[in-house]
């Protein structure tokens, strides 16, 4: 994984040491999002402010929403302090994450195998990968109409 390392200077802004330019925010999101691994440092103290910039890009995405945790969990970490938030991010949060993104992978890598299968069993080609949700809810609505339903059309 490509290590990047970004500047923060005291008006804020961003300089990505590897390009020699000033970055935005979207910028350093968009470098995360095609794998590189980010590394930010105070420019004058040299402290590692990495974590600080990652969450501030969070929480300007979540912005439009005005929603990133529910309410209630927020008044839980404010209430029970800064060992409960680091605790919960360090051991479960984070693999939460990563197992819900392999599960979806298998799952996708699973119902494509399934179609092909299908597929050639038809023989005629009747059922190819389609392209939208709705498309797929209406192919699994046909698949699991009740009986009384069908009877009825």
């Amino acid at each position: 994984m490509e290590k990047i390392v970004l500047k923060k200077y005291s008006n804020r802004r961003l300089y990505n040491t590897a390009s020699s330019e000033y970055v935005t925010l979207q910028e350093v999101a968009d470098l995360v999002r095609n794998g590189a691994d980010v590394e930010v440092v105070d420019a004058k103290s040299r402290e590692d402010v990495t974590a600080l910039v990652l969450t501030q890009i969070i929480l300007e995405e979540t912005r439009q929403n005005n929603f990133l945790l529910p309410v209630p969990l927020l008044h839980t970490i404010i209430k029970y302090g800064d060992n409960l938030l680091l605790e919960f991010f360090e051991h479960y949060l984070e693999k939460s994450i990563q197992n819900f993104v392999e599960f979806k992978s298998v799952t996708t890598a699973q119902y494509e195998k399934w179609l092909e299968l299908a597929d050639s069993m038809s023989g005629m080609g009747a059922l190819k990968p389609l392209n939208s949700a709705q498309a797929y809810q209406e192919l699994f609505g046909r698949f699991f109409t009740p009986p009384e339903k069908e009877k009825q059309d």
